[in-house]
């Protein structure tokens, strides 16, 4: 319910996220992209503080209910100001909607990493998700259907109801796993059970510097590892999201129905995602392991580009977005949350916030201002494709690595 909640929220303020982009000029997104890094480089010293000062009990309902009270702010400012106006404000709603969807759920998969062992992550992630992505079609399905007759302004409303509701879940949560956590460390043996090294008290704060995310990262192979995987899913996913921005501008006529399309991907999207959560991906990772869990993505992307580089189209490309996501989402994004469980605690949420938003954000500046340069250059849909096919090779060697890597760690 917890993720439920979270997913319902964004998936709700991602069409008009979307939908304000395209109004703004496709070729202005990657100037939204450069804000976008630098309002997540200046965020993430904020949240490391609260990491620092604060437990969880605490700094995770702070978060949230921060983001709570932008998307009312946001909902006067489009209810209160006129069209030309809109299209500064969508802007900066842009710019927030990309760092709000990344932290939100960085916490949630931290606190999961943080409350499960690594058997039991490869176990439940999958199943956990499957939480997220009814969240995921009910937003969408909400914003779909709503979006033409009560207008999106109104939908943000009920994104913020939703996001309160998922801070409800939390703390019931919380409480129950505390008592987990209670009796595990009264036993001595709180090391696998919570989710956290010997020696680590869940309850208190988590101290330490707040530059340790940044630091760890540098000297781990591991962690450097999972940032070059997530860098470079973020690089051809965005070049996917220009050549999808484009053709949606010239297929589809107004703001309504862009964000109306929109939200029906992100439906097949996620009961694509559905489908292969309850009946495959515990399957998958447990068989196969993480290293082949993670690998294919990549190998879905390098099919992909290879396909639309002959065939450039909206067919193809939306396809390729149906698949690509609801693989993310349904098997790679539960086995790339694994990866954190062997962890200490300080690593899953100084580190991984680090690796989950700013990295990724990073992936989209490299990616934005390369298809910028690539279409300077006069290379259309073809050509940015036939770019991107040896970077889906590397990032599949990452993969392949990274699993091994997890299972010299903790050999499960």
């Amino acid at each position: 319910m917890y993720f439920f909640f979270l997913l319902a929220a964004y998936y709700i303020l991602r069409p008009i996220r979307d939908q304000a982009a395209v109004a703004g000029g496709v070729y202005n997104i990657p100037w939204l992209f450069t804000a976008t890094l630098t309002v997540m480089l200046l965020v993430n010293p904020v949240f490391s503080a609260l990491v620092v000062r604060f437990t969880r009990k605490h700094f995770i309902p702070i978060s949230y209910r921060f983001f709570t009270l932008n998307i009312l702010v946001f909902f006067c400012l489009f209810l209160f100001f006129d069209a030309s106006e809109s299209i500064w404000i969508g802007r900066i709603f842009y710019i927030w909607t990309s760092v709000f969807n990344l932290f939100v759920v960085s916490i949630f998969w931290a606190f999961m990493a943080d409350s499960f062992s690594t058997d039991e992550g490869k176990r439940l992630f999958g199943l956990i998700a499957v939480g997220g992505t009814l969240g995921g079609i009910a937003g969408s399905a909400l914003t779909a259907t709503l979006s033409e007759t009560l207008g999106p302004v109104y939908l943000l409303l009920i994104s913020a109801a939703l996001l309160e509701s998922a801070v409800r879940c939390f703390r019931k949560l919380l409480r129950q796993r505390e008592d987990t956590e209670r009796t595990a460390l009264s036993e001595e043996i709180q090391g696998d059970t919570a989710g956290a090294a010997p020696g680590e008290d869940p309850h208190a704060p988590m101290g330490g510097k707040i530059t340790a995310g940044i630091s760890n990262i540098l000297k781990s192979a591991y962690l450097s590892g999972i940032s070059g995987y997530i860098l470079l899913y973020t690089v051809l996913s965005t070049f996917l999201y220009f050549q999808q921005a484009q053709l949606f501008d010239i297929h589809f006529a107004d703001a309504a129905s862009r964000t109306a399309a929109f939200a029906r991907v992100d439906l097949a999207v996620n009961s694509l995602t559905l489908l292969t959560q309850l009946f495959l991906t515990g399957k998958i990772i447990k068989k196969f392991g993480v290293g082949i869990s993670l690998a294919i993505l990549p190998v879905i992307c390098i099919l992909g580009f290879f396909w639309i580089s002959f065939s450039p189209g909206i067919v193809a490309l939306i396809i390729l977005q149906v698949l690509r996501r609801s693989s993310n989402y349904a098997i790679s994004r539960p086995a790339r949350e694994t990866l954190f469980t062997v962890l200490s605690r300080e690593n899953k949420y100084k580190a991984k916030s680090f690796i989950d938003t700013f990295v990724y954000r990073l992936g989209d500046q490299v990616g934005a201002w390369s298809w910028a340069a690539m279409s300077a250059a006069g290379l259309g849909i073809c050509g940015v494709s036939l770019v991107a096919f040896p970077l889906g090779c590397l990032w599949l060697s990452i993969a392949l690595w990274l699993g091994k890597r997890m299972h010299k760690i903790n050999p499960i």
